[in-house]
């Protein structure tokens, strides 16, 4: 079976339009939130929950941040995540439609994968993978292989789209066949 891997954000979803929320909420500026909610979310993304997440956040901010206040960021933070690219949604569709072998494997927190899960688009998905629940974050060779294994692939059987070249060259020095996403028109000139 040839399966089509999808990343989740920059590729299928609207890069998040969140930040100034967050910030808002947390009563910083923008422009300080947005270096720490980078810097900070490796950790989030391998597993550690919400709470501790916001908690770095706040903490680097001199911000206070409680569980309530830590559930109502989380909420915002997924809800800027998810809105999918037209195209991209467009796309999931038709291979859905087709028969398409589709998988996703998303750098994500578990929340976000909880969510994710739940989307009518996920519908076309046979597997999703999340960081937050496997322990590990691309480009580690380790989140290849599980994906491998979950899918019961060889690695040539799979052709691999994400936004981050460093993650497509991680996969293509597997044996996977990936490409740095340059949107929907590209991708299905990829898939020939």
């Amino acid at each position: 079976m040839n399966w089509i891997v999808f990343d989740y954000g920059d590729v299928l979803s609207r890069r998040t339009a969140a930040l100034p929320k967050l910030a808002a909420t947390l009563g910083v500026e923008a422009g300080r939130l947005e270096e720490h909610y980078w810097a900070l979310r490796e950790p989030y993304d391998r597993g550690c929950g919400d709470l501790e997440y916001w908690q770095s956040v706040g903490k680097a901010l001199g911000v206070e941040v409680d569980e309530a206040k830590s559930e109502e960021l989380t909420s915002i933070d997924v809800e800027g995540w998810s809105h999918l690219e037209p195209s991209s949604a467009e796309l999931l569709d038709a291979l859905g439609e087709a028969g398409a072998a589709l998988a996703l494997l998303s750098n994500a927190p578990s929340s976000f994968g909880r969510w994710a899960r739940a989307q009518d688009w996920a519908r076309h998905f046979r597997v999703t993978l999340f960081s937050g629940d496997l322990g590990c974050v691309k480009p580690d060779e380790r989140i290849y292989r599980i994906l491998l294994d979950r899918l019961g692939a060889a690695p040539a059987d799979c052709l691999f789209f994400d936004d981050r070249k460093s993650n497509v060259d991680a996969a293509v020095a597997l044996g996977i066949r990936a490409h740095v996403w340059d949107g929907a028109d590209a991708a299905k000139a990829a898939l020939g």
